[in-house]
């Protein structure tokens, strides 16, 4: 059996970090293994952007936010990609429609106050000052908007590669098309089995998402965790100056539903997508075909709020999102085996990725994170009470 000091499960966004970090301190003594092949879409990680951003609601996410930025400016200096692309970013909240959906943290207020924490610079906008600096938006009158200059756009395709190519050259070995059917503590150590072949490491790091609790079944761990089929679709405007990055920022819009978007990037068309509320489902069982109901009110929403963002569609994308019932990530190793880590992104984790492959590194090394990663326990009340609720913001 080959033996290694590390092995990482899942080479998607997470786990091609993980493997990055910790190829960059134990070189050959790491290999990663992904069951499909390297760049797959049946994951969460596929496609051309992210949004990254500093605008968070809840604490344990902002404090996070810039060490995340830094962390990608490392990846793009050792590699010389460019990785990140800042467009500026919008909240955009229509306080009518959310009247009585939601309050509390996840509204403008809730934003500005974790800025002002932090120390984050913002500009706080009305309809009418909205429409005056981006025409491109049709407003009701409603609306109130938070901008912030440095949120933009993380190629999550191009990333992902870069930190394979980059773990590759500090030594790791990767292996595509290689399932891993079990990870179960080995005195100190792990076993891993793939079809063809067992192996032995120090510490592993499971990073398998929506495959999380197949993958663990073995080691005495299994999340409520909630996997729904999510999608995006991307519109071919012939407007492009336009929806450009250096004209048009990503934005979220909070209103009867949750929409998110991208100025033209990637394709040669602008993106729209749609936070939570797809249908469940599993990482076998998705079935690859879009929504119509959803694919509707995208086209709804465009034509109403931004009628020269759309044109003829180029293609409606899925993903998966793997969510805990309180849609907060998963990064902790497993109780009473510390020699197994496990990360699980929520649906959110991208703009984060690149700092939580250090953070997993970290973990698997057995250092103090460099992050307090405390609300992301695998012992938290969410993981380990059955009559804990769901509590998805969608």
């Amino acid at each position: 059996m080959d033996r290694y000091e590390a092995i990482v499960v899942g080479c998607g966004g997470l786990g091609s970090a993980a493997l990055y970090r910790l190829a960059r301190e134990l070189g050959p003594g790491v290999l990663g293994l992904e069951q499909f092949a390297l760049g797959h879409d049946r994951g969460a990680s596929q496609d051309h952007s992210r949004i990254i951003r500093l605008a968070q609601h809840q604490a344990h996410y902002a404090a996070l936010a810039r060490p995340a930025y830094a962390a990608w400016a490392e990846v793009e200096e050792e590699s010389q990609q460019t990785l990140v692309t800042r467009t500026g970013g919008l909240v955009i909240e229509d306080r009518e429609a959310r009247r009585g959906i939601d309050s509390g943290t996840r509204n403008i207020e809730g934003y500005t106050a974790v800025f002002d924490r932090h120390g984050v610079d913002h500009e706080i906008l009305d309809a009418d000052g909205l429409t005056a600096r981006w025409p491109q938006f049709r407003l009701d009158g409603g609306e109130v908007g938070l901008y912030q200059s440095e949120s933009g756009i993380v190629d999550a395709a191009r990333a992902n590669a870069v930190h394979i190519a980059l773990a590759r050259a500090h030594g790791a070995t990767v292996r595509a098309h290689a399932a891993v059917r079990s990870v179960r503590p080995d005195g100190a150590g792990v076993r891993v089995e793939t079809d063809d072949r067992t192996y032995l490491a120090d510490r592993v790091v499971v990073a398998a998402d929506a495959w999380t609790n197949q993958v663990l079944r073995d080691s005495g761990v299994r999340l409520p965790l909630t996997v729904t089929q999510e999608q995006v679709t991307y519109y071919a405007t012939p407007h492009l100056a336009e929806f450009s990055p250096s004209r048009f920022p990503v934005f979220m819009w909070h209103g009867e539903h949750n929409f998110y978007g991208f100025p033209v990037y990637g394709e040669v068309a602008t993106k729209l997508g749609q936070h939570m509320g797809g249908p469940e489902t599993t990482g076998d069982d998705r079935t690859f075909e879009p929504d119509p109901v959803r694919r509707k009110r995208y086209d709804r929403f465009v034509e109403h709020h931004l009628p020269r963002f759309g044109g003829p569609e180029l293609y409606t994308r899925t993903c998966l999102y793997t969510v805990p019932p309180d849609q907060d990530f998963v990064l902790d190793t497993v109780p009473d085996h510390p020699q197994i880590a496990v990360a699980v992104g929520a649906g959110h984790a991208y703009k984060f990725a690149a700092l939580i492959g250090g953070l997993l590194a970290d973990l698997a090394l057995d250092r103090t994170p460099a992050h307090p990663l405390d609300a992301f326990s695998l012992t938290r009340r969410a993981l380990t009470d059955p009559t804990f609720e769901r509590s998805f913001h969608v």
